[in-house]
């Protein structure tokens, strides 16, 4: 694989037959997707998504706008298209990971994006997240506690918020001044993944992802709230194996409503 500082891996994993680009969620660190790997096993490779002012790339300074964020990911990957991929991301990361879409969707090995905790780019940011991202101080963590995600030991501790939280605050206002602009649809397979407890994301909000598709969407509904996969990585591995395995990912995973709890 290309070496991009735009990309996080575990070395040792074997040669793959995919990959899979893993777009965390708003202040989320990419990393956290390296654990996946056993899962997919040989299957596919996870390679995490790292911008700039993130991990490894903190002293660069970071980019201020979601497009910005896209060309340059987008960028990364078509230079590293040498075996077909998917495109996963959570939250603010499944609105990336669609915007990267848009971008490398004539690359012949792309093949498939699941976008997941997200709901149709048409109807973002909403106006909570819009909101929060306005907020400073313990106004901000306790409205970003609708979210779920931080642990009581970050809510409880002023100190540590300052510490850990302005990522999450820069994401948010990224999040909060996306600018979706109509575009032709993707002609790769989008599943959906959702957890039946998120109160950010609902069915209805899920219904304007079809105008951003050449077909249906497969829904996929787990038990959880908006980190629904949190302690139990197997409800987002079993679907990208699932979209991995099914005609070397070019085929949807049944562009219906699916439960799997």
């Amino acid at each position: 694989m290309k070496s991009s500082p735009w990309f996080l891996r575990d070395e040792t994993a074997p040669e793959p037959a995919a990959r899979v680009y893993c777009f965390p969620h708003a202040g989320g660190n990419p990393r956290s997707f390296l654990g996946w790997q056993q899962a997919l096993g040989n299957g596919a490779e996870v390679v995490a998504v790292c911008p700039p002012g993130r991990g490894p790339r903190y002293q660069e300074s970071p980019l201020t706008t979601v497009a910005e964020l896209a060309d340059g990911a987008a960028a990364a990957i078509a230079g590293a298209a040498d075996r077909p991929f998917v495109l996963f991301g959570h939250s603010f990361g499944a609105v990336l990971a669609f915007e990267v879409a848009r971008r490398v969707g004539g690359l012949p090995d792309f093949r498939h994006l699941v976008a997941s905790g997200c709901s149709a780019p048409a109807l973002l940011p909403t106006r909570r997240v819009v909101e929060t991202a306005r907020l400073e101080g313990r106004a901000f963590t306790e409205a970003v506690g609708f979210f779920g995600g931080l642990p009581p030991e970050v809510v409880a501790d002023e100190a540590l918020q300052e510490l850990l939280l302005p990522h999450l605050r820069s994401d948010f206002r990224l999040v909060a001044g996306y600018a979706y602009r109509p575009a032709p649809p993707l002609t790769v397979p989008v599943t959906l993944v959702n957890g039946t407890d998120d109160p950010h994301v609902k069915e209805a909000g899920l219904d304007l992802w079809a105008r951003e598709c050449s077909g249906e969407p497969a829904r996929r509904w787990v038990e959880g709230g908006h980190f629904y996969f949190d302690g139990r990585p197997g409800a987002v591995t079993d679907v990208l194996r699932a979209v991995i395995r099914s005609e070397d990912g070019a085929k949807s995973v049944g562009g219906k409503h699916v439960e799997v709890i």
